[in-house]
């Protein structure tokens, strides 16, 4: 039975299990494979940092109180964060990399930068 090259579908010649015929083809058919998988990384990612630019922006000093609206107004998706922080106190801060934010009553939003991961709110 003839081996055919998976991207470009040439005749192998060689090893058993090879696959490819160049390393051109190789790279192609792993290109092509993980792009679906790339482009939604790629994706989250670019909207995590818009968040955290967002959160940079309106938090000059380390911390900042503002209106919900504001946040949104400007683009941010609460729905992408990198991780949460609970205190002791049982409040729940929702992180974009190294800022914050603590949804507060009527609205507002506590904004916060940590300075290290070592470092609590």
């Amino acid at each position: 039975m003839e081996r055919r090259c998976l991207d470009c579908g040439d005749t192998l010649i060689g090893r058993a299990d090879k696959k490819f015929c160049s390393d051109q083809c190789r790279n192609s058919y792993n290109n092509r494979q993980n792009s679906d998988a790339n482009n939604l990384v790629r994706k989250i990612n670019h909207i995590l940092r818009k968040n955290r630019r967002i959160l940079e922006g309106l938090t000059p000093h380390g911390k900042a109180k503002v209106h919900k609206d504001k946040l949104t107004q400007a683009g941010f998706q609460f729905q992408y964060l990198t991780h949460t922080y609970t205190t002791q106190t049982g409040n729940v801060y929702h992180f974009c990399y190294e800022y914050g934010y603590l949804s507060l009553p009527d609205g507002y939003m506590a904004l916060v930068k940590r300075e290290n991961e070592k470092e609590k709110v």
